[in-house]
């Protein structure tokens, strides 16, 4: 079965190569179309999904991640609509250059080929990944997680009812119709050869094992560990909203923030943030000095620094000014997304060049460590890696490119 996907992709992804923009716009729309006129059927599969989470006794953040309701049915029709409006990836120049003998050189953008993303339990993944890939001319390759199974299936049947309306090939999207984890280890294998990339999105157990056992090429989408620090030269007020909002807007996505560090010398600051982030319904764990500060702080282990919650509850403490951020940042952090919140111009511009992760903030949330926020429509993952793709992955992101050269007779000297 599993190499039948990949042969089936294979085929597709031949045609999308070629396919005209006019084309891959219609099937999104259509797309969108019918997810709003699914709405019922979609729900009805979530709450299947959804009676079986709450059976295994999961976390809340992860139920929160697998929850649909209308609002957020809308959004995954709005996103693909977002995508179609997007300009077309697939042959743009990105450079052209003339050499000395007459020959012109271009560079053009194509797409990758077969993409496989592997994704726990979010269910609008298949949406995104699937428009993200169309619009990039890739087929794609789409393997949930078991608990969100149903949901995905329903989803995955407007994908390919958006296709057959604009007369693209069904297997452009395909959905791995099983929950057998060996249909995993199929795709890291590459079936047979017909899967140029995978992409993981999920917990860092997914990860590692797809780091381990890949045998093609792989999108790093690691864990989330989120850092805001607040400068010396922070307003109160801004601050206190950006780290808010950064940790409790929504704890169960990657772009939460995991740690909260306060410069030393701003230990004022100390209190009034945690007393807004308890407030919130946030747990904070913390060093001496947040514990000093208000007493419903509980201790820090060496564990929490590095540890990626995805749940309401945050490890915050002092750091030597900006520079001791940045050391900390570089020790337990996962290089995925960093705010600085002051009014200070030169430390701002310090820690966004100094800092080496994929997406670095000045005076604003962590919360917008998404695609969609970047103006791409939406994303497939957000890359931690260095190579090729780094920060959220988009339609840009999912091409490659070859060189096409002119020429007019010319051969090369002996």
């Amino acid at each position: 079965m599993m190499l039948e996907l990949g042969k089936n992709a294979r085929t597709a992804a031949k045609l999308l190569a070629q396919a005209k923009p006019e084309a891959k716009n219609s099937a999104l729309h259509a797309m969108a179309k019918a997810i709003r006129a699914s709405q019922a059927a979609i729900l009805a599969a979530n709450a299947k999904d959804l009676e079986t989470a709450h059976g295994k006794d999961l976390k809340a953040s992860f139920v929160e991640r697998l929850t649909l309701n209308p609002s957020r049915i809308e959004a995954m029709a709005k996103g693909l609509e977002d995508i179609a409006a997007l300009k077309d990836p697939v042959g743009r120049v990105t450079a052209r250059w003339t050499r000395p003998n007459g020959m012109e050189i271009s560079r053009i953008a194509v797409p990758i080929g077969v993409i496989g993303i592997i994704f726990e339990s979010r269910p609008n993944v298949t949406a995104d990944a699937g428009g993200l890939c169309l619009k990039s001319g890739n087929a794609a390759i789409l393997r949930g997680g078991s608990d969100s199974f149903h949901t995905s299936r329903a989803v995955t049947a407007c994908l390919q009812q958006g296709l057959k309306e604009a007369g693209l090939p069904l297997a452009a999207i395909q959905m791995v119709e099983t929950t057998d984890r060996a249909a995993v280890g199929e795709m890291l294998q590459g079936l047979g050869g017909n899967i140029d990339l995978i992409v993981p999105r999920g917990g860092k157990s997914l990860v590692a094992r797809v780091q381990s056992e890949a045998r093609v090429p792989v999108f790093s989408h690691l864990e989330g560990i989120c850092h805001v620090y607040v400068d010396k030269a922070a307003d109160l007020e801004m601050a206190k909203s950006i780290v808010v909002n950064a940790k409790m807007r929504r704890t169960g996505i990657c772009g939460s923030a995991e740690t909260i560090l306060i410069d030393q010398h701003a230990d004022h600051l100390l209190k009034p943030i945690i007393s807004a982030l308890i407030k919130s319904g946030c747990e904070v764990r913390g060093d001496a000095a947040a514990q000093k500060a208000d007493i419903a702080v509980k201790p820090a282990s060496e564990e929490d620094w590095s540890t990626e919650y995805l749940d309401a509850i945050v490890t915050l403490g002092l750091t030597n000014g900006v520079d001791g951020a940045i050391a900390h940042i570089a020790k337990y952090g996962s290089q995925h997304t960093e705010s600085i919140i002051t009014a200070d111009p030169a430390t701002a511009e310090k820690f966004l060049a100094e800092v080496d992760s994929a997406i670095v903030l000045h005076n604003a949330s962590t919360q917008f460590a998404d695609g969609g926020e970047f103006g791409f429509g939406a994303e497939i993952g957000i890359a931690t890696g260095k190579l090729h793709a780094r920060g959220p992955v988009g339609v840009e992101q999912l091409t490659t490119f070859k060189y096409q050269i002119r020429g007019n007779g010319q051969i090369r000297p002996v």
